[in-house]
């Protein structure tokens, strides 16, 4: 009896130990975290460049092994999976996690979101980035939920995503759908069959916990967290009965052989991920019937040479990844900063970069324009052009708008001074909104209150007019219908206007609508541009100096696009406007370099003319030398 409980008591020490074992075991797959808060065994390089191999379990957002064949099988954590090896906090700091934080230096002026209802002909630049110019997603009633339902489709998860909202409704919605993790695959995975697009799909369909399994080439999910009732749970084996009896409910389904015998998988990691991952956030494209399709149009001449877009936008563990602007290094910790320009990388040669030479080119230019004025972006005609981007108007994902005058409308390339006082090239968006007006600031207005008054001032115009025609995007306006919107619109708020065209639209005391042309809400919104970069050949200036000093260069004299709503308040402004220039000194020094070749005609004949006079002197001085030593013999 006594031996029968010795034999017990051992067995049960003996289980302990290996369960304290385990445990200690899966403590040090999570590299230490109840150790150290730094202690991470990815984050700790022993100096090899190969990449190492992971082979790895799924640990899905409660902590769990995913097995499966146990039920339900749930989409992995990237948090508890990745995390296991490598600091996710430190990762969710980094420069595409951190725009929501307010003691992150904004740095310079980047692409903001654009909020867009073409019903209420709304346009705006948005950024939770203190961007002059950009406006807070919440100032328009965009909660943090709202905000990853709209522009998820091209964020790598993290940071916003994993805001909790402030409203009930979305917290209840929230649980269920989970938390936009950081998607380590979007820049990580080098499966060509990753899936970049299912991203965006799957927050669509509010299934946030299964996004980023979605994206992996050996999961797929079916079913949408947005047709669940409030009271489901996802983690129940057995989901409750749904309103719908055709709703599904969000399932992740393995791909047969995905896991081992140990239960665990293989991601096929890549450190240095190539431009294409870039481009699903980062694409451009120029519309219009004259413009050259994807295939016929040159790359930048850093990818044609072989660079890729991570050799010169670098970051370590902390994810700091480096923009490229000259004075970077006031805002960015990451030490390659201060050699990631233009200018430190062609001056240093770094990775081959051709040391410019700039033969016959005045140092004026250095002091006055960035290199990207001459090397970056489309060379510059008598008028704009549109393009899209990624972020502004998701291409690459599913059902995109592929008409050319899909909102919004974006122009380029726009040649202004920027902060530092230099002049580059930028894109630009004028905004249109509705707001409100005090002591000559305006805020605009939470787009529900828009669509419920304006809204219906504007779509219903007339008792059989279900919706108004929509012409080049904007739906046909006219100034009674904006002075319609205000009307309806004040009698909810105080000081209604309308921005539109660089221009604030109010009402005055006796109802009558009046422009107002110098508020900074109505300007437009530019940021610069790097890419693509021309090579020195196709550069401005290559040719001659008449690329820009020439009386119709597209430099100083384009016509910019004012995009507005009001057909009759198209109109278009002048480069130099950008540019902070004289249009009349401008215009009059370029006049002079078309006599420039007759001044060097005059000017090198009258060289000629002072040689030969000197010529004639010189020999007469010569002879009256000769003679003048002959005598004295």
């Amino acid at each position: 009896m006594r031996k029968g409980f010795l034999y017990t008591a051992i067995l049960v020490c003996l289980a302990s130990v290996s369960l304290a074992a385990d445990a200690n075991s899966d403590a040090n797959l999570r590299s230490d975290a109840s150790l150290s808060s730094t202690v991470f065994s990815g984050d700790q390089s022993d100096g090899s460049r190969a990449v190492p191999i992971h082979i790895m379990p799924l640990i899905d957002d409660e902590g769990g092994k995913i097995i499966p064949d146990v039920e339900p099988i749930l989409p992995f954590s990237t948090r508890l999976t990745c995390g296991a090896c490598h600091d996710y906090e430190k990762i969710n700091h980094g420069w595409h996690f951190n725009a929501a934080e307010p003691n992150i230096a904004p740095g310079r002026v980047g692409q903001p979101w654009i909020f867009v209802d073409a019903g209420t002909a709304t346009q705006i630049p948005l950024s939770y980035r203190n961007w002059p110019g950009a406006f807070r997603p919440e100032s328009v009633g965009l909660t943090s939920w709202k905000f990853v339902q709209l522009f998820g489709r091209q964020m790598p998860g993290g940071g916003i995503g994993e805001i909790e909202s402030s409203n009930p409704d979305e917290i209840v919605r929230g649980e269920i759908s989970g938390k936009l993790e950081i998607n380590c695959m979007t820049c990580h995975d080098g499966d060509p069959a990753h899936n970049q697009a299912e991203f965006g799909d799957q927050i669509l369909r509010q299934n946030l916990r299964w996004a980023a399994a979605a994206t992996c080439s050996f999961a797929s999910v079916v079913g949408k967290t947005r047709d669940m009732r409030n009271s489901y749970d996802p983690f129940m084996p057995q989901p409750l009965p749904m309103d719908d009896p055709k709703a599904i409910a969000p399932a992740v389904i393995y791909r047969k052989g995905t896991f081992d015998q140990k239960n665990q998988v293989f991601f096929d990691i890549v450190r240095k991920m190539p431009s294409e991952r870039c481009y699903f956030c980062h694409s451009n494209y120029d519309v219009g019937e004259d413009k050259p399709g994807k295939w016929a149009a040159d790359e930048d001449v850093h990818l044609a040479a072989g660079l890729t877009c991570v050799d010169c936008h670098r970051n370590g563990l902390e994810h700091d990844i480096t923009r490229g602007y000259d004075g970077e290094t006031k805002f960015s910790g990451n030490p390659l900063s201060a050699v990631s320009s233009c200018q430190s990388c062609h001056n240093e040669g770094r990775l081959g970069a051709p040391e410019p030479k700039h033969l016959g080119i005045p140092p004026i230019h250095f002091d006055k324009l960035t290199c990207t004025a001459c090397h970056s972006g489309p060379k510059p005609e008598s008028q704009t052009i549109r393009t899209k981007t990624a972020r502004a108007h998701g291409l690459g994902t599913y059902n995109v708008n592929k008409s050319d005058d899909a909102l919004p409308h974006i122009i380029y390339p726009v040649f202004a001074k920027q902060a530092d006082g230099k002049i580059g090239t930028h894109k630009l968006v004028w905004p249109s909104f509705w707001g409100a007006l005090k002591d000559n600031e305006v805020t605009p207005i939470e787009i529900e209150t828009v669509r419920r008054t304006v809204g219906a001032a504007l779509l219903q115009t007339e008792p059989n007019q279900a919706e108004r025609n929509m012409v080049d995007g904007w739906p046909a306006l006219t100034l009674e219908d904006i002075t319609k919107g205000l009307t309806a619109l004040g009698k909810e708020i105080q000081g209604p206007v309308y921005v539109a065209g660089g221009k604030v639209y109010s009402l005055d005391v006796s109802g009558k609508l009046s422009e107002q042309l110098d508020n900074p809400a109505a300007k437009p919104y530019l940021w610069p541009i790097a890419h693509d970069v021309r090579p020195r050949a196709q550069s401005l200036g290559a040719g001659t100096c008449q690329d820009c000093h020439s009386t119709d260069s597209g430099f100083f004299f384009a016509d910019v696009e004012v995009d507005v709503p009001v057909a009759s308040e198209k109109g278009i402004r002048k480069m130099v406007e950008f540019e902070e220039l004289s249009s009349v000194y401008t215009k009059l020094f370029a006049w002079s370099f078309v006599f420039r070749p007759w001044l060097k005609v005059i000017a090198i004949g009258a060289s000629a003319i002072l040689a030969a006079v000197l010529l004639l002197y010189a020999l007469k001085g010569l002879d009256f030398l000769i003679k003048m030593l002959a005598d004295r013999k």
